[in-house]
């Protein structure tokens, strides 16, 4: 057992979950209650959450915008590493819950909390990613786990409890699925999904429209980056929220960044998950790009090789562990010419490159033609090929012998 826990920061949505869990902490430990609100761009209504979490039995509440911070630190980072859960997962849902944490222990400290509180299941990923945040950002915390600690069983139990405290909750017809939203996706998984033969309903998804149904004009669009990260797009500087929310619509009105996948989840099972990331399945592809010009080939071989275990890193929680902060580093070092503009195509579920220029680049069409040239003596490559297949004459020599 911990010490003695007066006073908990909840993770605090409003909704019937984070509203059930306040007021059985309070019950629980006989202690204060602090809700914290993350806005990461999930399009939550905010009016009225203050009173509702007072009404509730919070002390006070916290509402905090993290989305500046979610997209320039976390989302572009990914970015910047082209990270990628098991070749299809650009890691939406995985970026957001350690800048949430961070903020969470920030205001745990701020208040001399005891404790943090979230309302993550003990059957998914988002339970380890939060928890080990928490350790890392404050090693004495202590952790309370709602759903692995209370009697409750499913979301009748969590409708009773709160009728019979005469707890606030908006109580609506129960979507066959469950869904994450933020700045850079939305996530899609259960109840109906559950069926991996099944395909996903049409009428789920939020951010793009169908390819089929997209629009019939392609469009043209440029992105400029400096240092690996986006900082303008067609030719106008803008914010980090401001460039992905426009990329988000852009890419959301041709089809383009639907992923429908069965993943590994950390905690041992696989799971089918299905999610809308349109923004920064243009950023990646453009980023590729402008990096096949501008780095070194084995460099970005280097960075390749440890961009399985990055993105594994990010989805099993490891973003403030020493092991990321030492490639993180690395991946910032690779991206110091990764500087200058990459033009595309949408349409029809596509972000197709089309051009690509760069102050730093490394394509030299003088060396590349395939007309005549006086920078490359072709007569050099016999050498080269020949040294190179010398191992290989002497292992066909010894099956000779």
């Amino acid at each position: 057992m911990g010490k003695e826990i007066k006073k908990i920061v909840l993770a605090y949505s409003g909704g019937l979950d984070t509203s059930v869990m306040l007021r059985w902490l309070k019950e629980r430990y006989k202690c204060e209650v602090i809700c914290y609100c993350a806005d990461v761009g999930q399009g939550e209504e905010m009016d009225g959450l203050e009173a509702k979490a007072i009404e509730t039995g919070a002390s006070k509440l916290y509402i905090e915008d993290l989305r500046e911070e979610f997209v320039r630190d976390y989302v572009f980072t990914a970015v910047k590493a082209n990270a990628v859960y098991e070749g299809v997962y650009l890691l939406g849902t995985s970026l957001a819950r350690p800048v949430i944490a961070k903020r969470q222990i920030e205001i745990a400290q701020r208040e001399n909390a005891d404790a943090v509180a979230h309302g993550a299941t003990g059957k998914g990923n988002d339970q380890v990613r939060f928890e080990l945040s928490y350790y890392a950002l404050q090693p004495d915390i202590q952790v309370i786990a709602p759903w692995r600690e209370w009697e409750f069983k499913g979301r009748t139990d969590l409708i009773a409890y709160a009728r019979e405290h005469r707890i606030p909750i908006t109580v609506s017809a129960e979507k066959p699925y469950s869904t994450d939203r933020n700045l850079m996706h939305i996530s899609y998984e259960g109840g109906i999904l559950e069926d991996p033969w099944a395909a996903p309903p049409e009428n789920i998804f939020l951010l793009t429209c169908s390819p089929e149904n997209a629009r019939s004009e392609a469009e043209d669009l440029e992105i400029s980056f400096a240092k690996g990260e986006p900082v303008a797009l067609n030719g106008e500087a803008m914010d980090p929220v401001t460039l992905l929310d426009s990329l988000n619509k852009k890419g959301g009105a041709h089809g383009v960044g639907r992923v429908d996948l069965v993943e590994n989840r950390f905690v041992g099972m696989k799971s089918r998950g299905v999610y809308e990331t349109p923004g920064v399945t243009i950023l990646q592809a453009a980023h590729r790009a402008l990096e096949s010009m501008t780095l070194d080939r084995e460099v970005m071989h280097l960075r390749d090789s440890i961009g399985v275990k990055f993105a594994e890193s990010i989805y099993y929680g490891f973003w403030f562990a020493p092991e990321f902060d030492l490639m993180r580093k690395l991946i910032d070092e690779t991206q110091q010419n990764v500087t200058g503009d990459v033009r595309l195509k949408l349409y029809r579920g596509n972000a197709i490159v089309t051009g690509r220029r760069s102050p730093k680049s490394l394509y030299s069409e003088k060396l590349a033609t395939f007309e005549a040239d006086t920078v490359y003596n072709q007569r050099d490559a016999e050498g080269f090929i020949k040294l190179n297949a010398l191992r290989l004459r002497m292992k066909a020599s010894q099956k000779e012998s």
